[in-house]
């Protein structure tokens, strides 16, 4: 298998299922799943507040201070992908602006993350177009150096194989494993009706030491109550 290559026909999470993580957002998906795969959480920043998206995902593995690979993976990505881009070392170059974005707009693509750089941040959110980056940089790049599209990257931490679910908002990015995405939708779909349950209950007044039965919890570390007296 060469090393450099762009991958075709490769499996990937319905369609269907993959935007109704959407709904959910990253933080529950995260602990549905039981608290994994959250992408570099306080890394990856969204360049934009309000945008909530999850699709299937199109990885670009690309060197440092080159975009060629993401034209590439942009002639790849259609209706309901997110592209995810991971240079292969720390690069806070602009690697996409509002022309690339631009063409993934058009081509349906719901956003774009990146552990690289990204710029025009301005002209994107004017478009609409979500991007979530770990660098803001106006600096450019070249398109000169091979890489790989839709080949296994590691993302802030987090394995991300073309075709698994990216779910983006405010919160930051978690990835689901195609394969798991029915259970995991699932339980995030249970753990926000649990989430709501429990709304109600602080809304009427409760607490959650008691909502989430945490005094005996004190009680066995040795948190004790005692009245304040003057020294």
């Amino acid at each position: 298998m060469p090393n450099h290559r762009i991958v075709t026909g490769h499996p990937k999470a319905g369609a269907a299922t993959a935007a109704a993580f959407a709904e959910y957002g990253s933080a529950t998906v995260h602990e549905a799943m039981g608290r994994i795969n959250h992408a570099g959480a306080h890394r990856l920043k969204p360049i934009q507040q309000g945008a909530a998206i999850s699709g299937t995902a199109v990885t670009v593995a690309c060197a440092p201070g080159d975009n060629l690979m993401i034209h590439a993976a942009i002639e790849q990505a259609g209706e309901g992908d997110v592209i995810v881009v991971v240079p292969t070392t720390d690069s806070a170059f602009g690697f996409i602006g509002e022309l690339m974005g631009t063409q993934m707009q058009v081509r349906g693509v719901r956003g774009y993350v990146t552990s690289g750089g990204i710029r025009d941040t301005e002209e994107l959110r004017r478009m609409g177009f979500p991007a979530w980056a770990k660098f803001v940089s106006g600096e450019g790049t070249v398109k000169d150096t091979p890489g790989s599209v839709n080949v296994p990257v590691v993302l802030e931490g987090v394995v991300v194989r073309p075709g698994d679910v990216v779910v983006a908002d405010d919160d930051g990015v978690t990835i689901v494993p195609r394969e798991r995405t029915e259970e995991v939708l699932e339980a995030s779909r249970a753990r926000a009706e649990k989430e709501a349950g429990t709304r109600k209950r602080y809304q009427a007044g409760e607490v959650s030491m008691d909502v989430n039965g945490l005094r005996p919890v004190l009680e066995r570390l040795g948190v004790e109550y005692v009245e304040w007296t003057a020294e």
